[in-house]
C-alpha cells in the first residue's frame, strides 16, 4: 500500500508508462464497435446512472431482434468489428413489463434473448459480440461464451461501505462487491476473456483503489483472464443523486492509471475511455494506458450520452502527437487469440480468425486479397499519417524505427528481430518504410517499371497433394471447389504457345497439379513441344514441387533431372510451391509437400545447373510476422550461395475459396498494410542480393498495384492471358492485364515502362508492338481429364518397363 502515498506525479507516469512500453511499445488500440443497448431496464439503482431507468409509457423495454440486427448491420457496412451488448442487470427479476415482453419474444429470461441476438448479429454480419450483461454465474458465463468473443464486468470498486445507506450503491445489490468478484473468478473458471475495470471518484479511496486492483491482479494471475482494465472516470449527471458531486480531476485519474500499470504489469492493457477526458488523451498515454477502449463510428455511448466518441482520425492524430500509433483491434486481444481452443468457443474461432491480421489484431480496412479494385475505401479505410507532421517519428520506439530504416542504405543487413519489427509498423511507422524501401528502389533500380508479356499455361487442375490454401487443384478430396478435372494434351499445349507469340509474348508460365499418372517424361515432352512450336519463346515453367516429381518417377537425382529439363529446352523456374519457408507452418498448409529444405536443395540444384528462378512467398493465412522474416533470411541465404534469383513476389493469400480457409482453418489474407509491406521490407531485407521485386496485380488489384510500385516494388509482374488459379480461388481481378493498360498505371505514377524478357533484357521490338495490337484471345479448351495422362502417363511407362 505505499503506492497509496506516493504523490511525485510525474514519477509515478514515466515509471507506469516504461512498464507499458516494455509490454505494448508503441502501439494503442482502439476497437471499432457499435453500442447495442439491448435493454436499458435494471434492477439496480446505483446513483450516477442515466443508462437505466424505470419503464416508460410507450416505450419498448427491450430492442426487437430488427433493430439490433440494424445496428450490427450499420456498423458493418463502415467496417466495425465489435458489437458490444450493453444492458441492466435482469430486469426481468423487478419489472413485470421486462417479463412481459420476453415472454412475447419467446424467452424466459434477459440472458436467454441476449444470447440468441449474439448469436445472430455474429453469424449475420461478422461483427464479434462482446458482451456486459452484469452480475453471471459460471453457468451464465460458459452459455455466453458459446456467442461472444469475450465479456465484461467493472468491478467498479471494492469498497463495501459505498453500498451502504447514502453511499452511490445503495439499494443495487448486484453493485455488491463480493458479488461482482464472484462473477471476475466464474469468468476465469469458464476462461472467458475479460474486461474488467475501476470506477474512480465515486467516494472511494486511494487505498481502495489499489485494493481493488490486487483483487483484479490476484485474480488473473489464478486464470489468465483479465485482458484489459478499464479506469473510467465518474461524471456527474443531471437527474442523478450525485448530480453535484465533484468529479475526479485529471491529475487524480493519471495517478490512478499510473498505479494501475504499475501493479498489472505489462500484460493486461490499461484503459481510458478518451470521450470522458478529451482534453487529456496524451497525458493518459503518459501514464501508461495502451487501449482507448471501443469507439463507435455509427452509435453514441448510450451510458454517457453527454460525451460523444471522438472521429477515428481525431484520435490517430491525437495517439501520434503523444508518440504512438493507433491500431484497431478485436474483442479478444492477441494475447488471447494465440490461444484459440482455450479462449475461443470452436463456433466464433473461426469467425474471429478472419478479422485478424498476423499479429492477432484487426484489419485497418474491409480491404482483401482478390477483392474490391480499389486498395482501400475512403470510408472505411484506418485513418492515415499524411495529414499530420512527421515529428512524433522522433520520439520513442519510432526513433529507434528511423536508425533501423538506414542499415540497408548503409550497406548492414537486417537480421530476424529487425525485419520483424518492420512488419510490425503501423501508421506513420508503416508511411516510413514505405519511403524507405522506395528510395531503395530508386538507388538500386532506377524509375523504370518492367513488365513482362506472357501467357500462363496450366495444363492440369488434377493433383494428388492436398494442399489446405488451394482451390485450383482438383482431386477426390477436392470435388466441390469451383471447376471441374481437366488436362490439356500437346497440341492445345502448342496453339496456346503459338496465340502467345502471335499476341506479343516473349514467355510462357507453365505449371499444374500433380496429376497422379504424371512422370518426368511429362514435363519434358511439355518443354519440347512448346520449343518445337515456337523454338524463340521462353519456357518458365515447373514449380519445384514437380521437378521432384518428375524425377523421382524417373528414378534419377533432381540435379539430373533438372538438366534434361534443360538440355529439353526449359529456359527458368518460377519459385512457386515455397509459401513460407518455415516448417512450422508448411505442417499446417500443406503437410504433405515439400519440407522448407526440400524447396531450398532442388532451387538451389536449378541454379547450379544454370537454370535461373525467381522466388516467391504465398502470406497471410496461419503464419505469423516472424516466420516471413524467416522466409526472406533463408532467400537472402541461397541467394547469396547461389545468385540464381532473379527477382522476389509476395503472393497474399487469396482466402475465399481455400479448402483450409472455408473449414475455419486460416485467416482471410494479409491486410492491405501488410501486403504493402511485405514488398517494402523484402525491398530493404534482400538488398542488394535481389534486385527485383515484384507486384502482383493478380492478388492486388490495379489499385493494389499502382500502391505497391510505390512502397519498394519496380516489376508489374506478367500480362498472363489466362489466369486460373486466383481465379479458382475466388479472385476476381481478371485472366489479363493488358501492356497498354499496364503502361497506363506506371505512366500514372510519374514512372517508366519498360516490357521486358523473362531475364530482364529488353523485350524484342516487334514483339512489343505486336503485343500493343493483340487480337482477341480464342477460346480455351480444356478437354476432361481421365486416370491416365495424356501426356508421359507413368502407368504406360511401367507397363513399358515391365
Amino acid at each position: 500500500m505505499k503506492l497509496a502515498g506516493l504523490d511525485d506525479l510525474g514519477a509515478l507516469m514515466r515509471a507506469g508508462a516504461r512498464v507499458r512500453d516494455a509490454g505494448f511499445g508503441s502501439l494503442v488500440t482502439v476497437s471499432r464497435k457499435v453500442f447495442i443497448p439491448l435493454t436499458q431496464l435494471c434492477r439496480d439503482v446505483c446513483h450516477y446512472c442515466t443508462f437505466a431507468h424505470p419503464p416508460r409509457r410507450g416505450q419498448r423495454a427491450f430492442l426487437t431482434p430488427d433493430e439490433v440486427l440494424a445496428i450490427a448491420q450499420a456498423g458493418a457496412r463502415v467496417g466495425c468489428d465489435e458489437a458490444l451488448f450493453t444492458l441492466g442487470d435482469k430486469p426481468e427479476l423487478r419489472y413485470a413489463v421486462a417479463r412481459e415482453e420476453l415472454a412475447a419474444l419467446g424467452f424466459a429470461t434477459t440472458l436467454d434473448y441476449l444470447a440468441a441476438m449474439a448469436k445472430r448479429v455474429a453469424e449475420e454480419t461478422g461483427l464479434l459480440p462482446h458482451i456486459n450483461a452484469g452480475v453471471m454465474d459460471e453457468a451464465d458465463l460458459a452459455r455466453l461464451r458459446q456467442v461472444s468473443a469475450s465479456q465484461g464486468l467493472m468491478i467498479e470498486t471494492t469498497a463495501a461501505r459505498l453500498s451502504a445507506r447514502g453511499g452511490p450503491h445503495f439499494g443495487s445489490p448486484d453493485k455488491q462487491p463480493t458479488v461482482r468478484l464472484a462473477t471476475l473468478e466464474a469468468a476465469g473458471r469458464a476462461k472467458v476473456p475479460f474486461t474488467t475495470g475501476l470506477l474512480i471518484g465515486i467516494g472511494e479511496t486511494r487505498v481502495e483503489r489499489i485494493e481493488a486492483l490486487l483483487a483484479i491482479r490476484a485474480s488473473h494471475e489464478r486464470h489468465g483472464h483479465v485482458q484489459e482494465v478499464i479506469i473510467q472516470n465518474f461524471r456527474a449527471k443531471a437527474g442523478t443523486r450525485m448530480a453535484d458531486a465533484p468529479e475526479p480531476a485529471l491529475e487524480d485519474h493519471l495517478w490512478t492509471v499510473a498505479v494501475a500499470r504499475l501493479i498489472l504489469g505489462p500484460g493486461i492493457s490499461v484503459q481510458a475511455p478518451p470521450n470522458l477526458r478529451p482534453d487529456g488523451l496524451a497525458a493518459l498515454i503518459d501514464a501508461g494506458i495502451n487501449d482507448w477502449g471501443g469507439v463507435s463510428p455509427v452509435t453514441p455511448d448510450h451510458v454517457n450520452p453527454e460525451a460523444p466518441w471522438p472521429a477515428l482520425a481525431a484520435l490517430a492524430a491525437a495517439t501520434r502527437r503523444a508518440g504512438k500509433v493507433l491500431a484497431p483491434r478485436l474483442a479478444i486481444y492477441p494475447r488471447h487469440l494465440a490461444q484459440p481452443d482455450v479462449w475461443l468457443d470452436s463456433a466464433l474461432r473461426a469467425r474471429v480468425q478472419r478479422r485478424a491480421d498476423a499479429a492477432g489484431l484487426a484489419h485497418e480496412s474491409l480491404w482483401r486479397v482478390g477483392g474490391s479494385d480499389t486498395f482501400g475505401d475512403t470510408v472505411v479505410e484506418w485513418p492515415g499519417a499524411a495529414s499530420t507532421p512527421a515529428a512524433p517519428m522522433l520520439r520513442g520506439p519510432a526513433g529507434a524505427l528511423a536508425t533501423l530504416l538506414e542499415k540497408p542504405f548503409a550497406g548492414s543487413t537486417l537480421g530476424e528481430v529487425e525485419i520483424v519489427r518492420l512488419f510490425e509498423a503501423r501508421g506513420e511507422e508503416a508511411e516510413a518504410v514505405f519511403v524507405a524501401a522506395d528510395a531503395l528502389r530508386r538507388d538500386r533500380v532506377g524509375e523504370r517499371v518492367s513488365y513482362v508479356v506472357t501467357r500462363n499455361i496450366n495444363y492440369t487442375n488434377v493433383c494428388s497433394y492436398r494442399c489446405g490454401f488451394c482451390a485450383f487443384s482438383k482431386g477426390k478430396a477436392a470435388e466441390h471447389l469451383r471447376g471441374r478435372p481437366y488436362e490439356l494434351d500437346l497440341d492445345e499445349i502448342r496453339r496456346r504457345a503459338r496465340e502467345a507469340w502471335a499476341r506479343g509474348a516473349t514467355e510462357v508460365c507453365m505449371q499444374g497439379g500433380i496429376h497422379p499418372d504424371y512422370s518426368g517424361h511429362t514435363y519434358l515432352s511439355i518443354v519440347r513441344a512448346v520449343k518445337a512450336a515456337v523454338p524463340d519463346l521462353h519456357v518458365h515453367a515447373f514449380s519445384a514441387l514437380e521437378v521432384r516429381h518428375g524425377a523421382a518417377t524417373l528414378g534419377v537425382p533432381v540435379s539430373e533431372f533438372l538438366a534434361m529439363l534443360k538440355a529439353a529446352g526449359l529456359g527458368t523456374l518460377p519459385g512457386t510451391a515455397a509459401e513460407v519457408l518455415d516448417d512450422e507452418v508448411r505442417r499446417l498448409i500443406c503437410t504433405d509437400k515439400l519440407t522448407t529444405q526440400d524447396w531450398l536443395d532442388t532451387i538451389a540444384s536449378a541454379h547450379r545447373v544454370g537454370l535461373k528462378t525467381t522466388s516467391t512467398i504465398m502470406f497471410g493465412h496461419v503464419d505469423g510476422y516472424v516466420h516471413w522474416a524467416r522466409h526472406l533470411l533463408r532467400l537472402r541465404h541461397l541467394q547469396q550461395e547461389t545468385g540464381g534469383l532473379t527477382e522476389f513476389v509476395p503472393l497474399p493469400f487469396l482466402h475465399m475459396e481455400a479448402p483450409l480457409f472455408l473449414k475455419g482453418g486460416t485467416r482471410a489474407g494479409p491486410s492491405r498494410r501488410e501486403a504493402l509491406l511485405m514488398h517494402a521490407v523484402a525491398r530493404l531485407a534482400l538488398d542488394p542480393v535481389v534486385s527485383h521485386v515484384q507486384a502482383s496485380w493478380v492478388k492486388l488489384g490495379e489499385g493494389g498495384l499502382a500502391a505497391a510500385l510505390q512502397a519498394g516494388a519496380d516489376d508489374a509482374g506478367g500480362t498472363l492471358m489466362d489466369e486460373s488459379i486466383s481465379r479458382a480461388a475466388g479472385g476476381i481481378h481478371g485472366q489479363e492485364f493488358p501492356p497498354a493498360r499496364m503502361e497506363a498505371v506506371i505512366h500514372g505514377l510519374g514512372r517508366i515502362p519498360r516490357q521486358r524478357t523473362t531475364l530482364y533484357g529488353d523485350a524484342p521490338e516487334a514483339q512489343r508492338r505486336a503485343s500493343l495490337a493483340a487480337p482477341v484471345l480464342t477460346p480455351r479448351l480444356e478437354a476432361p481429364a481421365g486416370k491416365r495422362a495424356k501426356i508421359g502417363s507413368l502407368a504406360a511407362l511401367r507397363e513399358q518397363s515391365a
